[in-house]
């Protein structure tokens, strides 16, 4: 029944992030409505909290490489690759200051 549950809930939510005062809500409904003790309610909590961070951190993942995806086709320069490119001009900068 939990795991009915607990499927119902990720679905419902879409594995979002779950606050500590919302969290604790949920354990007290979970106790209160279905009769699940203390410790499966705070393991189903830690459960959807584990199951939100790593969506969190996938997502973040794919952003960033979209993005990544999008700046370059568009002509963005990397910032590291625009800072050695800098490097190099103040290097010549200086070789062609200093003959002159």
């Amino acid at each position: 029944m939990l795991e009915l549950f607990e499927k119902a809930v990720l679905t419902g939510i879409g594995a979002l992030s779950i606050t500590q005062k919302k969290g604790e809500e949920l354990v007290k409904d979970l106790k209160d409505k279905y009769k699940v003790s203390e410790e499966e309610g705070k393991a189903f909590l830690d459960r959807l909290q584990s199951i939100a961070k790593d969506t969190r951190e996938k997502l973040a993942e794919a952003a960033e490489e979209e993005v990544g995806k999008a700046a370059e086709r568009i002509g963005l320069v990397p910032r590291d690759e625009f800072d050695k490119l800098k490097q190099r001009l103040d290097e010549l900068e200086k070789k062609i200051g200093g003959q002159g």
